[in-house]
């Protein structure tokens, strides 16, 4: 209960609108994922208050911006931010994928016991993984750089509409200057995470 009233203090900071259920599986989560953490190291964020800032609502406060009903999020490590955005986005679906073993049996867990029907792990290298049907959005916070995003994962979009969503910290000049012509910069956001004093934006690119 401590941790859904410090969430809820938080999210009154948000536009952003969840039902009591929503919270709860999203505390869930957290409780999980720290109950978890302590044999898998699948986060080095200890504290279950940082954790609802700097992984749910650092998640969740891209919603908004989304586009379309299939995702892929690359890199998701423990679901992030893939899990929070499948739980305050169920009618949409998203392809959990993850090279390491232990983070992708910890997903299945946590879709198993958060009955989550809109999520699939997949546990394989981004490279390698071949879609039957490519996706509206490519969402990751896991990659170094923008341009390592776009080289990797440029097999996955959709070519007609499909869109890259880089969730970072600071950005610098060079990041979001140097990109293949057959990409284009489609909107830069800055994001205002309640409880984090660090910048935040949201990098959407697409194709040319």
């Amino acid at each position: 209960m401590r941790l859904v009233t410090y969430f809820k203090t938080l999210l009154d900071k948000t536009d952003i609108i969840l039902t009591d259920q929503q919270i709860q599986q999203l505390i869930a989560y957290i409780e999980l994922l720290n109950k978890w953490n302590k044999a898998y190291n699948l986060t080095s964020i200890r504290s279950p208050e940082q954790m609802i800032i700097r992984h749910i609502l650092d998640s969740i406060i891209v919603d908004k911006y989304l586009v379309g009903k299939r995702f892929i999020d690359v890199g998701t490590g423990p679901g992030l931010p893939g899990i929070p955005l499948a739980i305050v986005r169920p009618n949409a679906h998203f392809t959990l994928l993850d090279s390491l073993g232990k983070r992708v049996r910890f997903l299945r867990q946590i879709q198993h016991e958060l009955m989550l029907k809109n999520i699939e792990p997949i546990q394989k290298r981004v490279e390698q993984y071949q879609p039957v049907e490519k996706f509206d959005g490519i969402v990751s916070r896991a990659f170094a750089s923008i341009q390592d995003m776009l080289s990797w994962c440029q097999h996955l979009p959709k070519q007609n509409g499909g869109q890259f969503y880089a969730l970072k910290g600071t950005l610098s000049a060079s990041e979001i200057s140097t990109f293949p012509s057959k990409f284009k910069l489609n909107k830069i956001i800055s994001l205002d995470v309640p409880g984090l004093n660090e910048q935040r934006h949201l990098v959407i690119l697409g194709f040319n």
